[in-house]
């Protein structure tokens, strides 16, 4: 049987598996609902918490979708589906998919052979898992050590909040500089990352600036989406004058 990233059985597994998800949801938005009622939370406000919190949803919506758009070109629709609607990160999982495809020999085209395409599923499997081991394990630890070091010294227990924020945040920004010193070398297809991530954050900036001075709150929560559609519009010509 010819193999294809979208063959129909991949939609059925997957499908099984997010109606699962979904059902987990609804239990428990009900038994949530029904909660609220026996605490004495009047339905106006009940109801109201469930429209804003759902209109909320659509923004990091938006910004799933787009990723899940850009990882079909590789590995179909329904993997990328399934691995960006219950666990995952769109940074993480594009990183994951293109590092495998690159290790494969493969980082162009579309992955056309079940081997190819089960490495990078584990790969990306594998490793958004690590997350589900170490968070029950060593996050209470982490975290009470945080504290104990916040309640001793506020400036240090600060200072450490932030660099770890920032060693996680580095960890991307390496990956978008690492071919830069390829453009010393005459290619200059490096330098494509570096100027997306230049557009997206002249985007975040205008439309900060746009939220503050203008008081158009709404758009702080659509903010990631927007930035994400600049930085990939600007890629395309920026690509094919940098190729």
């Amino acid at each position: 049987m010819e193999f294809s990233a979208n063959h129909p059985i991949l939609f059925v597994m997957v499908g099984i598996i997010i109606a699962v998800v979904l059902a987990q949801s609804f239990y428990f938005l009900f038994r949530a609902m029904k909660r609220a009622k026996e605490i004495g939370i009047a339905k106006k406000t009940i109801s109201s918490t469930i429209t804003s919190a759902a209109i909320f949803t659509i923004a990091p919506a938006v910004a799933i979708l787009l990723g899940v758009i850009v990882l079909s070109q590789k590995l179909g629709l329904a993997v990328p589906w399934l691995r960006l609607s219950v666990i995952g990160s769109l940074s993480y999982e594009t990183i994951a998919a293109e590092n495998t495809l690159k290790a494969l020999g493969d980082g162009v085209s579309a992955i056309t052979n079940a081997p190819a395409f089960i490495s990078v599923i584990w790969v990306m499997t594998i490793s958004i898992a690590v997350g589900l081991i170490f968070v029950p394990l060593l996050t209470k630890k982490i975290q009470g050590g945080m504290i104990k070091m916040g309640t001793k010294d506020k400036k240090w227990g600060d200072i450490f909040s932030n660099a770890m924020f920032l060693g996680m945040i580095s960890a991307f920004v390496g990956y978008v500089f690492c071919d830069v010193s390829l453009a010393f070398k005459g290619d200059f297809t490096g330098l494509i990352p570096v100027c997306v991530m230049a557009a997206s954050a002249v985007a975040m900036a205008v439309i900060g600036l746009l939220a503050t001075k203008l008081k158009i709150r709404w758009l702080t929560d659509y903010a990631l989406p927007i930035s994400l559609i600049c930085g990939m519009a600007f890629a395309i010509p920026v690509t094919g004058w940098l190729s």
